[in-house]
């Protein structure tokens, strides 16, 4: 969460974030610069709780198996991706969090279990699979996703991250916004 909450923090995120098409290999893309960041604050979590280096590897495992399977472009038939997302964050799910609607980003942080969203409240469903535009509208154009760019992007200066190059603010039609976190959609 606070990755997308803190400035400074975003500024590397967002190499994942701008990834136009969500698929496993969006799962890998993060910039060194937040991988170092990550890997500080396991150590400190892991000093402070005294892990096994056993017990951390099993926790290892399962979530970046989780990280692979939801951003995966995987389509399980609707009903048990409905199920499953009631527990465990689901591709549909977590494709909503990639959305290029501001609004949506902002919700599904969940990285293994869907209950974190619950509880905070930024549990967001209801969106129609086939509306979702993938990336940061600011950062779409083809030159920006290139290896050079996405690794100079966090000491750039940032552009407003949910408009397009041309100044057009992404929106979703109002309907679908106020569907909320009901059910998830096909």
């Amino acid at each position: 969460l606070a990755n997308h909450r803190v400035p400074f923090l975003w500024r590397f995120h967002n190499v994942h974030h701008i990834d136009p098409d969500l698929d496993v290999s969006t799962a890998l893309r993060f910039h060194f610069g937040e991988i170092a960041f990550s890997a500080g604050f396991n150590l400190i979590q892991l000093s402070l709780i005294g892990a096994s280096a056993w017990a951390f590897a099993a926790y290892q495992f399962v979530f970046q198996a989780e990280v692979l399977f939801h951003h995966s472009n995987l389509r399980l038939p609707i009903g048990l991706e409905r199920g499953l997302s009631k527990i465990i964050v689901t591709p549909r799910m977590h494709g909503i969090h990639h959305s290029q609607v501001e609004r949506e980003n902002k919700s599904n942080f969940g990285t293994v279990f869907t209950w974190w969203d619950r509880l905070h409240r930024t549990l967001g469903l209801n969106v129609p699979q086939s509306e979702i535009v993938v990336g940061i509208p600011a950062y779409s154009l083809p030159e920006d996703n290139q290896l050079g760019n996405a690794l100079l992007l966090p000491f750039r200066k940032q552009r407003d991250y949910w408009r397009r190059p041309d100044g057009a603010l992404v929106e979703r039609n109002r309907r679908s916004e106020e569907a909320g976190s009901g059910r998830l959609a096909d």
